[in-house]
């Protein structure tokens, strides 16, 4: 760290980072109860943060396909989840159980960029570090693939959930 950098965000923003991959990891271990309404808050937060990300890369068009590419990867990996998946519709309600695998190697590599990308912008005065944020190709790719296997892992529940309800 140079001289005169503050320690303190870092401080704060490496304990939320830790706390959230391990509520990730532990969401994707284990038989989850089918929610009736995260699937569309998935399906209304990514896509529209891809959006404004995609805003944000447009006039360069490597970070664009750089989340195009991390996109398509996630969508392929969300596909290849969904099929691991286990369903069950019990009398107690419905119920997912995710591959672990999966979810956590997709958690580990997200967490992984995020904590590189907060060392690197220790070494930057602030104004530097806010623009630099999403010029970074391998950052938008990772959150590229983060978000396509929600979105399609959170299309693939509503679409269960769906053929359940309509069955006899």
């Amino acid at each position: 760290m140079q001289p005169g950098t503050s320690v303190i965000p870092f401080l704060i923003i490496v304990p939320l980072v830790i706390w959230r991959l391990h509520s990730r990891i532990r969401r994707s271990i284990g038989r989850q109860p089918m929610s009736k309404v995260r699937p569309w808050i998935t399906l209304a937060i990514f896509p529209t943060l891809v959006v404004f990300l995609g805003i944000t890369a447009f006039p360069h068009r490597e970070l664009l396909w750089a989340m195009h590419g991390g996109l398509a990867g996630g969508v392929l990996l969300g596909i290849y989840g969904l099929g691991k998946t286990q369903f069950e519709n019990t009398p107690q309600g419905m119920f997912y159980t995710p591959n672990a695998h999966v979810g956590i190697a997709l958690s580990a590599v997200f967490a992984a960029r995020i904590v590189y990308r907060l060392f690197q912008f220790q070494s930057m005065d602030a104004a530097q570090a806010n623009a630099e944020f999403a010029k970074s190709p391998l950052t938008l790719a990772v959150f590229g693939l983060l978000a396509g296997y929600y979105i399609a892992y959170a299309i693939g529940l509503v679409r269960w959930q769906m053929s359940v309800k309509t069955s006899p």
